[in-house]
């Protein structure tokens, strides 16, 4: 079975179990500041497992690309990935435990779905603590099904347990399933979660049955939800009888495409399968170049940068050109090349590949020009140092000097060590790794100051933000024209940022008309209602849209008395009297033919 066939027969099969498919989100949140991509199918849905109701009903299924980079250095052994497709099904206060363990194992099973012998089979469910039961529950409903205890396997929170979104809020035990493939136990405490190599994950029940609250404890929630997620590349693995993703139908054109990059004017071209390192640097470049190709043919793609997302998105496109060079490919082009078949194989599901072709090629192309130039910067400044580095008797550079290169010219450490090699001198690796970890906690304490709040959070402060993005959103349009298009918004508790598409700097007057238009429907007391309708009626009735995202056939359409209405997901407050003074504090470019706001609520 290839991705294709399980993607149509996974959908297939929940729509016989009377849910609605909806569709998959962008890779880029939105109004979520807490993380750069989505990182999991159930991201764009927790304003529903939060207690909106979903306009597509109680029983949902999807399939939704995501990132996830946490692993990043993981990449390039059998099963880890940057980019990766999540099947999902949900259930918003319909069926809970015993309804979707059923339906799992049915889709797992059966002849006329999966087929997976039923002894291939293996559960964890959660062991339970001093705050919170063990899951006897789910673990009856597996031995109801046949699954004997020995191949049911309890764990902690570690393993079985899916904490809130924030600090507080819904939360519960989940129960993973695993698929057995045939090795002998590396132990007596060997099953079901272990990591040996004998059990892989292939599908988790997430259930949301307690409320967290801000003393620690935890209650029962009253409208409890089921959250689940298969993953595709794994579970093709596992149906294919293959050992690694990467031996898939869904890489081979990729690898052929890296095999075939590696033919040029200074090497013969190197074949998948000789070399244990060079396979790895396949392996990298492959899934590397997918999740790039993903990220810059998003409808709300980011380019390659020094912050955030863009960031994360440079560093994937420099380390596939980095193991490029590991295969031989120097001074040459040839990323957008393997995008291209990434774009060809994937097009179908995720048409918007092939809407942004050029766009990708761009900007592929742009960023490994510039890193080959960061490379040749930093081989010069390598050159410079080489004569005292030389004259040390102990033949070793500093980690401090080899950081210097590394945070000054973005110049690798992997190409420092190379150099230093073939002048017969070593790195003092532990130096340059002290000082890396000093540069990431840095770092990492920036990001946690800047990324909090947003979507997960359904705060009084954030839902007058996420408000006042409406009213912005069609006094632009009023003072500048229809051409000022929502192209993304950042929001947390004390700011919001809204980008839109002008070709031009805003001047003072049009800013204080903007401001202005924003506090007169604040002072009007406007009331914001809500009414759902098919996608069709809302564009009927002149409702506004973010640009390229995908909707649902039925929508919610929020109303700001007569002066706003938009497609949106929430939240909102009832009225807008509530919401304060709003003021602009900064007018900016963002990218090419974009601007950004920032703006407060006083």
């Amino acid at each position: 079975m290839n991705a294709q066939e399980l993607r149509s027969m996974y959908v297939e099969f929940f729509k016989s179990h009377d849910h609605a498919q909806i569709q998959g989100k962008s890779l880029i949140p939105e109004n979520d500041p807490t993380v750069l991509f989505t990182t999991a199918g159930m991201h764009p849905l927790v304003p529903y497992l939060l207690g909106e109701p979903h306009p597509a009903g109680e029983r949902l299924v999807n399939y939704q690309k995501c990132i996830r980079t946490g692993d990043i250095e993981s990449v390039g052994d059998p099963s880890h990935l940057t980019f990766f497709e999540m099947l999902g099904n949900w259930s918003l206060g319909d069926y809970f435990k015993e309804g979707a363990i059923r339906m799992s194992f049915e889709f797992l099973t059966s002849p006329k779905w999966l087929g997976i012998p039923p002894e291939k089979l293996g559960v964890t469910v959660f062991e339970g603590d001093e705050t919170v039961p063990r899951d006897d529950e789910s673990a009856r409903v597996w031995k109801l099904l046949g699954i004997p205890e020995s191949r049911i396997k309890y764990l902690g929170r570690e393993d079985n347990w899916w904490g809130p979104a924030g600090t507080t809020g819904p939360c519960g035990p989940d129960s993973e399933m695993f698929y057995d493939f045939g090795k002998e136990p590396c132990g007596p405490d060997c099953g079901p979660g272990c990591s040996c190599g004998k059990w892989l994950e292939i599908w988790n029940d997430v259930f949301m049955q307690y409320n967290k609250k801000a003393d620690g404890t935890y209650e029962p929630l009253a409208r409890t939800c089921v959250d689940t997620g298969m993953g595709i590349e794994r579970t093709v693995t596992i149906l294919n009888g293959k050992k690694s993703v990467y031996d898939t139908e869904i890489f081979a054109p990729i690898i052929a495409a890296v095999e075939a990059a590696t033919k040029g004017s200074s090497v013969s071209g190197y074949t998948y399968g000789s070399d244990a390192e060079k396979d790895k640097s396949v392996r990298i470049i492959c899934d590397h170049v997918r999740s790039s190709t993903f990220v810059l043919g998003d409808p709300r793609a980011v380019s390659p940068s020094n912050v955030g997302a863009g960031y994360v998105l440079r560093r994937l496109i420099r380390r596939a050109v980095r193991h490029g060079r590991k295969l031989g490919i120097e001074d040459r082009l040839v990323l957008s090349s393997i995008a291209e078949v990434v774009v060809d194989i994937f097009k179908g599901p995720y048409p918007e590949l092939s809407e942004n072709r050029a766009k990708i090629i761009a900007e592929l192309d742009t960023e490994e020009q510039k890193f080959l130039e960061t490379l040749k910067h930093g081989e010069r400044e390598f050159e410079k140092l080489l004569p005292n580095l030389l004259k040390d008797p102990k033949k070793i550079m500093s980690g401090r000097l080899a950081f210097k290169l590394y945070d000054t010219y973005g110049f690798p450490i992997e190409l420092t060590e190379e150099l230093a090699s073939e002048q017969g001198l070593t790195v003092n690796r532990a130096e340059f790794d002290e000082a890396f970890k000093k540069h990431q906690e840095l770092s990492r304490a920036g990001g946690d100051q800047v990324f909090k709040g947003g979507l997960a959070d359904h705060s009084e402060a954030t839902t007058k933000y996420h408000t006042a993005t409406h009213l912005l959103q069609q006094a632009l349009r009023t003072v500048l024209g229809d051409h000022a298009a929502q192209k993304g918004s950042n929001i947390t508790a004390e700011r919001m940022r809204f980008d839109f598409s002008h070709g031009a700097p805003m001047t003072a007057e049009e800013l204080r008309k903007v401001e202005a238009m924003v506090n007169e429907q604040i002072k009007r007391d406007l009331p914001v209602t809500v009414r759902v309708m098919s996608l069709e009626e809302a564009k009927a009735s002149g409702a506004m849209a973010l640009f390229g995202e995908k909707y649902e056939s039925q929508v919610k359409v929020y109303a700001i008395g007569d002066f706003s209405m938009e497609v949106c997901g929430g939240p909102h407050v009832e009225h807008t009297g509530t919401m304060g003074t709003f003021k602009i504090q900064k007018e900016q470019s963002s990218s090419s033919g974009v601007r950004r706001i920032r703006a407060v609520l006083e």
